[in-house]
């Protein structure tokens, strides 16, 4: 089954905790900390394999979830870090984020790796919390918290060529008489549900891959029918072939519709070139209106080739007109130029109160929020370490300001706090 879209969701590892720990040795009597530092999470990574051409894996695993770093231990001893995740894409994946919407990558060339979500770093042992003042700290840090994300992953073919046209115009025929491939035919309408993709040989070094795209009709671009699935395919080809059907009533009609389409879904397919072609030569009929065909599209300014996709009669004339374009073509970083995306840095000291009742406040804000998620709270010296942190960003000052009394709740991420002066 071709699957192009589909819904992750992925989770780095956490960091592994720092120990608190006393060096007990015989005839060692001070032995001080010796608490090791926790290991890093593993990271979520995106790979590009080259063999896969369907997101079908992720139509029933959905979750990913990376290792937890190990925890730090005694004698100075850091927990192991977790390996990464690594999940393989197909090329031609668009990753986006399903909260924001923002693309956070582009996949398309073999072994390409984007790191979706990164794994938290170790939590600090007490050996690093010791100074002249404290020489027995009872304090360390336990792991950062991963990352979560949603993520959609949007498919988008790689071919060089992509053949379009109207249903029955004899698309996957022409594919099929190009190339080695073996799509579903048959005489009604969408035969084609899913994009084929073909390699055709130029001559004894090069090769074009050629993507059938379902048969388009009026109002695909607004999802009408089978095209506004999948017209994302075409985005990636550099050259078309418009191929007509001989048999139509009206095939510049048909040209016409199509080249609007397209230009409504996106306007950078207008400006691609394109082959146009009038398929089905080996039917009388259409060998009677070639001449009438031709004289129409000729007052448009419009050059029309003829072929026969079932007795293959032009269909190598096709190919090589198609790779002529192709040649002339920009590169495809050229045709689709990246454009740069600017994301402004997170300030970890940024932090925002709200009362949330009566008697509860929340401090919300990424660096506070970590620090939070990294404290011992069974240990005294974490605790009064972490107060120290909301005098030294304000945090303290600014519930004051607001109101706080003695036995408020503070909510900090999912820990809570009781207010003493």
């Amino acid at each position: 089954m071709f699957i192009d879209q589909a819904e992750i969701f992925v989770r780095s590892g956490k960091g592994g905790n720092g120990a608190v720990h006393f060096r007990r040795e015989k005839y060692v009597p001070r032995g001080g900390p010796d608490g090791g530092d926790g290991g890093r999470g593993g990271d979520v990574v995106l790979e590009v394999q080259p063999t896969l051409n369907t997101l079908s894996t992720f139509r029933f695993t959905t979750r990913f979830i990376a290792e937890d770093g190990r925890n730090g231990a005694k004698q100075n001893m850091t927990g192991r870090s977790a390996g990464e995740l690594v999940i393989p894409v197909p090329p031609g994946t668009v990753v986006s984020d399903v909260l924001t919407g923002e693309v956070t990558g582009d996949l398309t060339e073999p072994g390409q790796r984007l790191v979706v979500c990164k794994g938290g770093r170790g939590g600090r042992g007490n050996t690093h919390f010791k100074s002249s003042v404290n020489q027995a700290p009872r304090a360390a840090e336990k792991g950062e918290p991963g990352e979560e994300k949603t993520l959609k992953l949007e498919l988008k073919l790689i071919a060089d060529i992509g053949i379009v046209g109207v249903p029955n115009a004899g698309k996957s025929t022409l594919l099929a008489a190009l190339t080695n491939a073996r799509p579903k035919i048959a005489p009604y309408p969408f035969t084609t549900l899913e994009p084929n993709l073909g390699v055709a040989r130029i001559d004894g070094e090069t090769t074009v891959v050629l993507a059938d795209i379902p048969g388009l009709i009026e109002g695909a671009s607004q999802g009408v029918g089978l095209g506004h699935d999948f017209l994302r395919h075409v985005q990636r080809t550099r050259v078309l072939v418009h191929l007509l059907d001989g048999l139509a009533a009206d095939p510049l009609a048909d040209y016409a519709q199509i080249n609007a389409e397209l230009s409504l879904f996106d306007p950078n397919l207008a400006k691609k070139p394109q082959v146009v072609a009038l398929n089905k030569m080996d039917q009388p009929q259409a060998v009677e209106n070639w001449e009438k065909v031709k004289a129409r599209f000729r007052k448009q300014k419009i050059d029309v080739m003829q072929v026969s996709a079932l007795s293959r009669s032009g269909a190598r004339e096709l190919l090589l007109e198609a790779a002529r374009r192709l040649a002339e073509a920009p590169a495809a970083q050229e045709a689709a130029p990246s454009l740069p995306v600017y994301r402004p840095r997170v300030d970890g000291r940024q932090f925002e109160v709200k009362r949330e009742g009566e008697r509860d406040w929340r401090v919300s804000g990424a660096g506070i929020e970590r620090a939070a998620a990294m404290t011992y709270w069974e240990h005294s010296a974490s605790v009064r370490r972490f107060q120290k942190l909301m005098e030294r960003l304000g945090a303290e000052k600014a519930l004051r300001e607001a109101g706080i009394q003695e036995g408020d709740t503070v909510h900090v991420g999912e820990f809570e706090l009781e207010w003493q002066d």
